[in-house]
């Protein structure tokens, strides 16, 4: 997915994309928000929906949200993407379909 976003009156597009290197690093772009960290799981919020990174010993090295770019080392186990927390709806919604 794209994202268009205007940095002094010039239209750039952030492309969501993930590098892994070695199982030890992985670079992360066109990231909106980290919904939240720890050693074990790392939670952000992509152009390509949520994306949740496990592992072990896991820190974040690099985090640059004007850039769209985090950066995370240590073991890393697994990558899994939800939809956006819009594309899911409410709690409450959710409860009463």
């Amino acid at each position: 997915m794209d994202r268009t976003t205007l940095e002094s009156g010039v239209a750039r597009i952030r492309t969501h994309g993930v590098h892994i290197d070695g199982r030890e690093l992985i670079t992360i772009t066109a990231v909106k928000d980290v919904e939240s960290f720890n050693d074990q799981e790392v939670q952000l919020v992509t152009d390509a929906g949520d994306l949740r990174v496990e592992g072990n010993g896991l820190h974040i090295t690099r985090l640059s949200l004007d850039d769209g770019q985090v950066v995370v080392e240590g073991e890393i186990i697994a990558l899994e993407y939800s939809d956006t927390a819009e594309q899911r709806g409410s709690l409450f919604s959710r409860m009463f379909r």
